[in-house]
């Protein structure tokens, strides 16, 4: 019996993603890099691959992946916890599934800027 359950999940197609790392927590660790990198080169495959709009050459998914990296590396400067955990909320833990670096960067800079133009005259 044992064996039969053990044959039957081996061939159960698993999708296991590497853990998304909030940048403002990166310890710089070589097992947070590679949980990074890992991270991207998935989530670059799913969006570009297994998509609706099948964009799955190699060129760019090197690029895709690429940018991720380099809003990540950016989004470690980040000064405001608050404003990017919320930002992370917003768009890894909703229906919405936008959890890359390149959304997470560019939409933690955006409500940075937006909080700071609300306390201008």
């Amino acid at each position: 019996m044992r064996k039969i359950l053990l044959v039957t999940l081996s061939l159960i197609p698993s999708v296991v993603f590497a853990n998304f790392i909030n940048p403002m927590d990166f310890d710089g660790s070589q097992a947070q890099k590679d949980e990074v990198i890992q991270y991207i080169k998935d989530r670059v495959k799913k969006d570009y691959c297994d998509g609706p709009v099948n964009m799955c050459q190699e060129s760019t998914l090197r690029m895709m992946e690429k940018s991720n990296l380099d809003a990540f590396k950016r989004a470690t400067k980040a000064t405001n916890k608050k404003i990017m955990d919320r930002v992370i909320d917003d768009y890894c833990n909703s229906p919405v599934d936008m959890c890359t670096y390149t959304t997470i960067e560019m939409m933690y800079n955006k409500n940075v800027k937006a909080s700071k133009e609300s306390l201008e005259w």
